[in-house]
């Protein structure tokens, strides 16, 4: 059986899959642009023709189900020709059975309390991409989610609700859908374990196939829904009426004059609407990327094609790349879809197009998206991705505790979380902010979340940190759950044989736990067999004490707590101990004792004695933490802390800005794995650099940075709710490291425009001092009247930036992907004289 390329048709309840021998189709092959293939369908209803792109890599995750479902009808079986005859990837969803049962559907409860747990059917739409639901609700009966909205799946009573309102024996049966920018997730409980795992397996095969779409792919998908809202007779035409709500659709707003000549230059039947065609030339119209046409043609000098050799002198002339005409024709290989032109080593506009929306065409250096580090250096060599107050999901004084915020902050990388550890009143040991009204959360439970998803994102060390406010009994219970969950990835002895010097590297520690907390005696002590007394007085945490200054309902001070020894022997690599001074400390404070400082004494000494904080950083490890006084969970600048080398930079991971934007940045490239390698001169001890008054030295490297801010595609509507809201975009550009690099600029404003607005606008930004600068991409939208809002954002590093013409994504707030929104810039770092 053969099927033809992307074929579809497209029905008043949804897209699906249709046979080649449907007489229903009048079919006609066309090339491919783009990755797209284009089907000319003739409607069976009304005999209308209309275009519809739909991309191979995804429409044949499709295919194979309609196979499937064709092969049971006839009895036939699994043809040799029963294979994607299209160029692009079936991400493994071919005939993939968890798919079909997706398609089917079937019912699940959902569960929202011991009371409230109700039977919804659940379906996904044949578009592959959207989740249907019934509802009780008496305006929504039915609702949809879709794929690109959720962030993960939990399979079992991994949630706080599930675990509260499920029965032990439902384990297997019961699953979670968590939804990005922390929507409500959904609680649901399957009719069996074997259908509890499809419907997980099956999402998840649909969240990795949707991640893995190229940023053109996404974007086409995008416009097509919007093309369908805007047809809202479903009768697959569009009117003039129709067409100005598509355009408010896509984030454009056009007077009604140009919205009338449109309409009339595509409209050649003289109708009154468009259709097949004309909704063809409407679309190439809307979609043109003047830019990359101009950049093409000024390169492409084989009979409208690039040559390797033209392709080549691209990448060395505008991207700025070294490499040879070998990489010109893996680019041409891996991105150019008409086989002809592949064959002769060409590459037509379209595979440009595909090239520049990939990531070689991205602005993140792409061999940096993997770890490239050295990662066998010690420990404290490393700025390490680091959470505050973890067990939060909103402020400091009433918000709630859960175990999803760890989960979540492991998800992005952190490699040091908190746990604030107070007796609970069952026996069982809880977490929470003390002295305040936050909600409680179980310590054995929080345990089991880190160990569950600790190493899914990044396999290096994960450093539990914890203020230990318990009496002895439950200090041993933490002891007990820490090490019979844990187990062997819980480090409780040192890595050699004999007493270290320095810290072990994270390449030695991948997949262990680290604890850091009050030990009764020094390390030596685990090679000379001086055991100490089973339980003895330590001080407690500086941060203890601390909140308790800042008056969060604060009982009389203590110097000292009771420390068990059980806890205590977990402690090697991070003892905790009182910062007494860069003088003290070099003179009697061991490599692995370290200090944590509130930020305000931090900033201090970064602003007085920057040196000697440099210095005490290449021996020890320093954590600094958010004042007390930030009740409402917001975050200081981080960047300060690392330009003085302080690896434990705690933030408050759930609370979006600028701040959280930095930490992702900085952590985005070496694979987004936690760790991120100082420079030299922050490990050399001949280091003499003052990041506060820089002198001549290593990191005095200036250049130049020219940034051109050309365009941006299909930037999201800030406010959904107003039908005829705009964006009225603009786009800042900061340079963030030592003070001496700190700046900002930004465009214009252009109003009404955010589908594809253009900026043609420069900067220059000197930098002096560019293994510790940042870049941060802002796109706003701009009120005149009140502050702007939010548009999307990008931070990274700035030596992990490619040179050239390079698309920028755009993340949310909350440091998700907006899947089909980017901006299209110029970047050169360049030398000064």
């Amino acid at each position: 059986m053969r099927v033809l390329p992307c074929c579809a048709r497209l029905t008043s309840h949804s897209w699906h899959t249709c046979s080649p021998d449907d007489n229903s189709i009048e079919r006609s092959r066309v090339p491919c642009i783009g990755g797209v293939t284009q089907v000319n369908l003739r409607s069976v209803w009304n005999h209308s023709e209309l275009f519809i792109l739909i991309t191979p890599d995804f429409a044949s995750s499709v295919r194979g189900v309609w196979r499937r479902e064709r092969r049971t009808a006839h009895g036939d079986p699994e043809g040799p020709n029963d294979t994607m005859d299209t160029p692009g990837s079936t991400h493994g969803l071919e005939g993939d059975g968890d798919l079909k049962f997706l398609l089917t559907g079937g019912t699940l409860v959902k569960v929202r309390s011991t009371s409230w747990q109700k039977s919804r059917y659940y379906k996904l739409q044949e578009d592959c991409k959207t989740m249907w639901h019934e509802s009780r609700r008496t305006f929504k009966p039915k609702q949809t989610f879709t794929v690109e909205d959720i962030e993960s799946l939990r399979h079992g009573r991994l949630s706080e609700g599930l675990r509260k309102y499920t029965h032990p024996s439902a384990e297997d049966r019961c699953f979670s859908i968590l939804f990005k920018d922390h929507h409500k997730h959904l609680d649901l409980m399957a009719a069996s374990a074997e259908d509890a795992r499809r419907w997980v397996s099956g999402l998840e095969k649909l969240v990795s196939n949707m991640r893995s779409l190229s940023r053109q792919t996404k974007s086409e998908h995008w416009i097509f829904n919007c093309m369908r809202k805007a047809d809202k007779n479903e009768d697959n035409k569009m009117t003039l009426k129709e067409l100005k709500h598509f355009l408010r659709q896509i984030n454009v707003e056009v007077d009604d004059t140009y919205a009338e000549e449109l309409f009339k230059k595509c409209d050649k039947s003289k109708s009154g609407s468009l259709e097949g065609p004309e909704i063809k030339h409407y679309y190439d119209l809307l979609t043109h990327r003047e830019e990359i046409d101009v950049m093409f043609k000024k390169y492409a000098n084989s009979e409208g094609h690039m040559s390797a050799r033209d392709l080549l002198t691209f990448l060395l002339t505008e991207q700025r790349e070294q490499v040879g005409l070998g990489h010109a024709v893996t680019l041409i290989n891996k991105y150019e879809m008409d086989e002809t032109a592949k064959q002769t080593q060409h590459m037509t506009k379209d595979g440009f197009l595909m090239y520049m929306h990939h990531e070689d065409g991205a602005v993140l250096n792409p061999a940096h998206s993997a770890v490239h580090q050295d990662m066998g250096q010690p420990l404290n060599h490393y700025y390490i991705s680091s959470s505050h107050n973890t067990y939060l999901t909103a402020d400091q004084l009433k918000g709630p505790s859960s175990t999803e915020a760890y989960i979540r902050a492991l998800m992005k990388g952190c490699r040091c979380v908190e746990l604030d550890c107070w007796d609970g009143s069952s026996g069982e040991p809880v977490i929470y902010h003390g002295y305040t009204l936050t909600s409680k959360v179980l310590f054995r439970d929080v345990i089991k979340a880190i160990k569950d998803y600790a190493f899914k994102t990044s396999e290096y060390p994960v450093i539990l940190s914890l203020e230990n406010h318990c009496t002895v009994p439950q200090q041993k219970l933490m002891a007990h759950h820490m090490a019979s969950i844990l187990g062997e990835a819980l480090v409780t002895t040192p890595v050699s044989s004999t007493m270290p010097t320095s810290f072990p590297s994270p390449e030695e520690l991948k997949g262990k736990f680290l604890i850091k907390g009050k030990r009764l005696n020094k390390l030596n002590a685990v090679f000379s067999n001086n055991n100490s007394a089973e339980v003895d007085s330590v001080s407690e945490e500086d941060e203890a004490g601390d909140s308790k200054e800042n008056g969060d309902k604060a009982k009389p001070k203590k110097a000292k707590i009771q420390l068990a020894k059980e806890l205590s022997d977990m402690v090697l690599y991070c003892r905790s101990v009182h910062f007494g001074g860069f003088e003290h400390a070099k003179d009697s404070q061991a490599f692995y004792e370290m200090s944590s400082l509130k930020e305000s004494k931090a900033f201090s000494l970064a602003d007085t004695s920057g040196p000697a904080f440099l210095h005490h950083n290449m021996d020890k490890l320093t954590r600094i933490y958010p004042a007390g006084s930030r009740t409402d969970s917001s975050n200081y600048n981080p960047v300060p802390m690392w330009n003085t080398g302080c690896q434990i930079v705690a933030l408050n991971f759930q609370t979006p800005g600028k701040e959280m934007d930095l930490n992702q940045g900085r952590f985005l490239a070496n694979g987004g794995c936690g760790y991120a390698l100082k420079p030299e001169f922050q490990r050399d001890p001949s280091s003499q650099m003052n990041p506060s008054s820089l002198s001549m030295g290593p990191w005095l490297q200036k250049k130049m940075f020219h940034v051109m801010v050309i365009s941006a595609q299909q930037l999201p509507k800030v406010n959904k709710e107003k039908h005829k809201s705009i964006v009225d975009p603009l786009v800042r550009v900061e340079v963030c490291g030592v003070a001496a690099d700190n700046a900002s600029k930004e465009t214009n404003h252009i109003e009404n425009n955010g589908f594809n607005p253009m900026w043609n606008e420069s900067f220059r930004f000197l930098v002096h001092v560019p293994e510790l600068a940042m870049v941060r991409f802002l796109v706003e939208d701009y009120d005149s009247t009140s502050q702007n809002d939010l548009v999307g954002q990008y931070c990274l590093p700035l030596t992990s930036a490619q040179n050239g013409y390079r698309h920028v994504p755009l993340l949310t707030k909350r440091g998700d992907v907006i899947s089909s929104a980017g901006l299209f810039v110029h970047l050169m770092l360049l030398d000064t004289k």
